[in-house]
């Protein structure tokens, strides 16, 4: 099975729903793992608690079961600080080096001009999509 990370800019956008809620629907499916930490969660939730997105407490208990029952957690061996433009980001390339992931999937450019980080693709969300429709 494959291991992801999703970028917090991916779970929201499957959250408001549009073509990335196949994102969540694959992820209940058991499609792929998500990989996780806890840096990664807290700006999930932060984000997903924002009130510009109007998310409904329904949608928002959603992705926390998907989060705590289907993500795997990892510890961060290694503090990565490589996106100069966007620290914030690094965590998402700490989480992918210690999880093992197969590729990142982000709509941030500050992730997405990298292509990749130590040979993990990072891929749009729609290149994801398209993964997905053929897994």
């Amino acid at each position: 099975m494959k291991r992801v990370v999703l970028d917090t800019n991916i779970v929201i956008s499957s959250a408001l729903g549009g073509a990335l809620v196949l994102v969540l629907e694959k992820w209940d499916e058991g499609k792929f793992t998500v990989i996780v930490t806890t840096d990664v969660v807290s700006e999930y939730f932060e984000v997903l608690n924002r009130p510009k997105f109007r998310l409904t407490q329904e949608t928002i208990d959603k992705i926390t079961r998907y989060i705590y029952q289907f993500s795997e957690f990892v510890v961060p061996e290694e503090q990565i600080r490589f996106i100069e433009n966007d620290p914030k980001d690094d965590k998402f390339l700490e989480a992918a080096i210690a999880g093992k992931v197969d590729f990142i999937v982000s709509g941030d450019n500050h992730l997405l001009v990298l292509k990749e980080f130590r040979s993990i693709p990072i891929i749009t969300g729609r290149e994801f999509l398209d993964w997905l429709k053929n897994a």
